[in-house]
């Protein structure tokens, strides 16, 4: 355990007299960026706390307050988020800043093979994954308080300098195709400017699905969530499944005969996504380019903090291997005709 138990059973039960009986904490296996424990205090239903890593971060990183507004401005729309409890800025509670949330029970798929589920629910799990996309791009940021939540207009840009700024703050081997992936991308940005909510880390690792049925009972680990474009995040989902294989991170389906396994091909739940979403603009290598690229500054920065002593897992450094086999997967987009078609994908 990397956390004093004991301050925060006194600042829960100072806080809500009625928290009484056996305090219990536990920290959750998985994820690479903020800390995340569940908190069981006598008969009363689990908690959930979330906190920033200990020792120095990168500016702007690991931001439990950003993640606490968005979900709670969420939680009357058709995105299923946990309950808000509190946040806090009081590091003698748990060592850092944290926030305490609802704990939703559920199903949650640590690879993409999903392997854990029945072949015949696999592309029922995909689809459901795809329409809650959907429906967190469909958030009317106006309307729940989230315009302010993020810059409007020129997402690609931006996103490409701040990537490519965290290559440089980060201590990673030297990669010659990096240079040359940023310097494409930001010549062949779309034309498509479209503003909407964009979750920025959604893939099958963070969400929790319903215990009997392939329904998703909620969408975790906010933390990179902001206002930018929809494909955006479209295209990070797939490279999370697509584009990584069996053996690498989150267990991808690259290498997989689909078919055989009971999974969809990505032109599947690309359509399925496309029927769910008022947004009509075509993922293009552009887009998939653009998420490994910052998927292997990610995963570069991930490494990074494993060698300065805090990182969120175990297998941190085994994702600074992954990094250039993206950067290289990434180039090779940028190269090449898919299906007969240039640029223009799915």
């Amino acid at each position: 355990m990397d956390v004093d138990g004991q301050p925060i059973e006194q600042f829960l039960k100072k806080t809500y007299p009625d928290f009484t009986g056996e305090f219990q904490i536990e920290k959750t296996t998985g994820g690479q960026s903020n800390p995340t424990y569940v908190i069981s205090i006598g008969n009363r239903p689990p908690l959930v706390l979330r906190r920033r890593p200990d020792g120095d971060l990168l500016p702007s990183a690991h931001s439990v307050a950003r993640e606490f507004r968005v979900q709670k401005a969420l939680e009357h729309t058709r995105v299923k988020v946990p309950e808000m409890i509190l946040h806090s800025e009081d590091i003698s509670v748990a060592g850092t800043e944290f926030y305490l949330m609802s704990y939703i029970p559920g199903r949650i798929f640590h690879d993409n093979t999903l392997k854990a589920a029945l072949p015949s629910e696999r592309k029922s799990l995909y689809f459901a994954m795809a329409r809650m996309l959907a429906n967190i791009h469909a958030v009317n940021i106006h309307k729940v308080g989230l315009d302010s939540f993020g810059k409007h207009g020129n997402y690609f840009m931006r996103q490409i300098d701040r990537w490519s700024r965290q290559w440089q703050l980060s201590t990673q081997s030297e990669n010659n195709h990096i240079d040359y992936l940023a310097a494409w991308l930001k010549d062949n940005i779309p034309d498509n400017d479209e503003t909407a909510l964009v979750h920025g880390d959604y893939r099958i690792g963070n969400l929790v699905y319903d215990s009997n049925t392939p329904s998703i009972a909620a969408v975790l680990d906010w933390e990179l969530s902001t206002l930018g474009n929809p494909m955006a995040d479209l295209a990070n989902c797939c490279a999370y499944a697509w584009f990584l294989n069996s053996d690498e991170y989150g267990k991808g389906i690259r290498n997989l005969n689909l078919a055989e396994h009971g999974l969809p091909s990505i032109e599947e739940f690309v359509e399925v996504y496309q029927e769910e979403s008022r947004c009509k603009e075509k993922l293009t290598s552009f887009h998939l380019s653009f998420a490994l690229f910052r998927m292997a500054v990610i995963f570069t920065g991930v490494a990074d903090r494993a060698r300065r002593g805090n990182a969120a897992s175990g297998n941190a450094f085994e994702l600074g291997k992954i990094a250039p086999r993206l950067v290289q997967r990434a180039v090779e987009l940028t190269k090449r005709e898919i299906g007969g078609i240039s640029n223009n994908i799915y």
